[in-house]
């Protein structure tokens, strides 16, 4: 590969938001002035006339829409003229104006000139278009050294460290577009095997579903449809829909706010609703599922079947929504991996290669990412019974520092006024496999008789500081605790003293932050107790391994005595303990004996 001396930029020219790498301090970075580093493809004018390139062009397009353009990816390659306000342009030279604006911004963070580019395109682009793009840059005032697909931008980013053979499925989901492609990845050499999609699919369809529920909501309330006559206040519940689609990636619900929407007879009317995750992944369903029709129809011309595939590789941003997360895996087998940002990563695999073009030794993007997965345990269920230590992670390994996630959970008894939250490191679904990390306890809940809910939320930061806080979702009550070692190795004997302590305060009913009860009401010692857990849990497991062959009567009174069994060990009552396993061992032995 002929190596250039000049500073060579990667740039990501997208249909909703553009980006630009560049080789910096040792690695490759994205660069720019903003906080998400992302420039949004829009260009304007304002009523003033005055040129708006990005956020500022945004921010009026529903305004003023006839001055504004936006999804100008979607004309590369055609001759229609573009229409802002009385004048007109070249679809080249709207997507020019957005490659000066990110270079200016790549300019002022090296504080040195870009004069050459490696810019992507989608894989099924026409030469047509891909010749558009390559003008758009030398409008620019850019040498484009290389046209990337987008795919193979995706698979530079991610990496995979060796020179053997893989297959990835590569799941690109921006704002206005959807493609998948089937990759071939063997050292420096990426191939595309296959590519499907819909260039009329993206997160603004999103976007717009939950807008249109927003608007569903206004007007059962006040009997007025803001889709008609009411621009700025339906502006202003575009970009609320937005936000509460990004926050419905990490939280549970989110609540969407707006006062004085309109007026009415001089009285302001707001909107003030609750949206929950669940019912926005059944709103976007239909579409993820049709997303996943392309990705079957992709694999089949690649001749490859799900087995197949090494690794399956998110781009975009709306990829963060966990139902496509979920169903991508239950469709291949495969966790996608998420340890490149997915906005970011086709810039960043644009600027590794444009490093590499500019003479730098780049393996692949180096990126602070969390070694572990971390959730709580939960009364769930294993093998179809109740079970008190299931496990599934709030923050999965691989995951980019820093990241907060939230997810919501549910008292496990009626009338329940604590709650032990106990936080593990590990893959295991069963939490007693995994390491305990740390615990603690939050009192005075409300005491309902139905489930009450309990968020918990997860802030890991890139020290490898783990803050855990959980919510009473009505109420608002909270308790935080920080662990501090939460990505460091952990000896054996650690780990057995972990577990070990976890038996503990399973027949005790401590935590690390909760008092100590009085030592005169202590009527079991440590190891009668330890012992009597242990033995208990063993009857338990016996007992359900033997369910299936038993009467149907016999098998209701061992699932309650199971439970009865739980909420002993709950509560530290040893007496219903023994009681309540010396009645399972009768029926096992009634039923052995049969």
């Amino acid at each position: 590969m002929k190596k250039m001396s000049d500073m060579v930029a990667g740039i990501d020219l997208g249909t909703t938001n553009s980006e630009i790498a560049a080789f910096v301090n040792g690695k490759v970075e994205v660069l720019g002035p903003e906080a998400d580093r992302m420039l949004p493809s829009c260009v304007g004018l304002s009523p003033a006339g005055a040129l708006l390139v990005g956020r500022e062009a945004r921010h009026q397009q529903l305004l003023y829409p006839h001055l504004t353009i936006r999804s100008i990816k979607r004309k590369m390659g055609s001759t229609e003229a573009v229409k802002v306000g009385d004048k007109e342009f070249t679809p080249q030279e709207i997507s020019s104006l957005i490659l000066r604006r990110m270079v200016e911004w790549a300019q002022d963070a090296l504080h040195q000139p870009i004069g050459k580019a490696v810019i992507t395109v989608p894989a099924y682009f026409s030469d047509a278009q891909r010749n558009a793009t390559r003008e758009a840059g030398e409008l620019a005032g850019l040498e484009v050294v290389r046209i990337l697909n987008e795919p193979t931008a995706a698979s530079l980013a991610y990496g995979f460290g060796d020179a053997a053979h893989h297959t990835a499925l590569v799941y690109d989901l921006g704002g206005g577009t959807f493609d998948v492609s089937i990759v071939s990845v063997e050292g420096d050499v990426t191939e595309v095997l296959a590519s499907h999609g819909n260039n009329q699919l993206g997160g603004d369809d999103f976007d717009n579903l939950l807008l249109a529920r927003l608007e569903r909501e206004f007007q059962s309330q006040y009997g007025i449809d803001l889709e008609h006559g009411h621009p700025v206040a339906r502006a202003r519940l575009w970009w609320a829909a937005e936000e509460a689609k990004k926050k419905l990636s990490f939280e549970p619900y989110v609540r969407v706010r707006e006062e004085a929407l309109v007026s009415e007879n001089g009285k302001p009317l707001n909107l003030d609703v609750e949206l929950s995750r669940l019912e926005y992944e059944e709103m976007v369903r239909p579409l993820i599922e049709s997303t996943l029709d392309s990705v079957s129809l992709a694999l089949s011309d690649a001749r490859k079947g799900p087995s197949d595939i090494d690794a399956i590789l998110l781009v975009g941003g709306s990829t963060r929504t966990p139902l496509i997360y979920r169903r991508l895996q239950e469709l291949t087998g495969l966790a996608p991996r998420q340890d490149v940002h997915p906005d970011l990563c086709v810039a960043l695999g644009a600027g590794v290669l444009a490093s590499r073009l500019a003479g730098h030794d780049v393996e692949r993007v180096l990126v602070d990412v969390s070694p572990f997965s971390f959730g709580p345990s939960y009364l769930g269920e294993r093998g179809g019974f109740p079970y008190s230590h299931c496990y599934h992670p709030i923050i999965y390994r691989n995951t980019p520092l820093p990241v907060t996630r939230t997810e919501s959970y549910a008292t496990a008894h009626p009338y329940q006024t604590s709650v032990r939250i106990a936080i593990y490191q590990g893959e295991d679904d069963d939490a007693l496999k995994n390491l305990l990390v740390g615990d603690f306890c939050v009192e005075g809940l409300r005491p309902t008789r139905e489930p009450n809910e309990v968020l918990c939320r997860m802030r890991l930061d890139v020290d490898g500081i783990l803050h855990v806080t959980a919510i009473e979702k009505e109420t608002g009550k909270s308790k935080h605790v920080t662990i501090t070692r939460a990505l460091q190795e952990k000896s054996p004997s650690e780990m057995a003293s972990a577990r070990e302590q976890l038996i503990l305060e399973d027949a005790h009913g401590v935590s690390q932050e909760a008092e100590s009860e009085p030592e005169e009401k202590a009527t079991t010692d440590l190891p009668q107790a330890l012992e009597m857990v242990k033995e208990a849990c063993d009857l338990v497991e016996q007992s359900k391994r033997q369910l299936g062959a038993l009467h149907s009567e016999d098998q209701q009174e061992a699932i309650e005595l199971h439970e009865r069994i739980d909420r002993a060990i709950r509560s530290n009552d040893a007496e219903a303990l023994s009681k309540a396993s010396a009645e399972l061992r009768e029926l096992l032995f009634f039923v052995e004996g049969r």
